[in-house]
């Protein structure tokens, strides 16, 4: 749970940063990656990322316009990125201007349960993070690099001059 709102707009700058990591090395070929028939795809995951910020922040009284939360994933991997970018952007902006560590106390309807909005935020921050793995294992699955997000990728090892981890 946060409990200041600078503390939030820190980690979710630095979340938002490697979730458009992944995006950025995502293609149009490898979209409809899924881990098997009838599951999710890599179009499927990170349209629902895009997606929840405003369907769980709006909860909040937040307001965030910039994604319909109930519209269909983009065919393209450049939209989802372009999509995901600027309702990032928005929910920092609608925090940093709307919101004081005193609001995070606040509580709100969260799907039948009351979450103080400190939890709201820190819900969306898990959110994110599963479902970014998620893609990342997808993108392997599709012969594409991940990149490092909290340290180096295997492959991003020997840039830094050193032998990855034998396991």
């Amino acid at each position: 749970m946060y409990r200041k709102v600078d503390d939030f707009l820190k980690e979710y700058e630095e979340l938002s940063a490697g979730t458009t990591k992944h995006l950025e090395a995502c293609d149009d070929l490898c979209l409809d990656q899924a881990v098997a028939k009838g599951h999710r795809t890599i179009r499927d995951l990170a349209w629902h990322i895009v997606t929840t910020i405003p369907e769980m922040m709006n909860r909040t009284g937040l307001g965030i316009s910039g994604v319909d939360h109930t519209s269909m994933p983009p065919k393209s991997a450049a939209e989802i990125r372009d999509r995901y970018k600027a309702v990032t952007q928005e929910l920092l902006a609608a925090v940093k201007a709307n919101w004081k560590d005193e609001t995070l106390l606040e509580s709100d309807d969260m799907y039948g349960m009351r979450w103080q909005r400190g939890e709201s935020l820190a819900g969306l921050v898990a959110h994110e993070v599963h479902h970014r793995a998620q893609i990342g294992v997808l993108m392997r699955q599709a012969g594409r690099e991940t990149p490092g997000v909290f340290g180096p990728a295997k492959h991003e090892w020997a840039t830094m001059g050193m032998e990855p981890p034998p396991y």
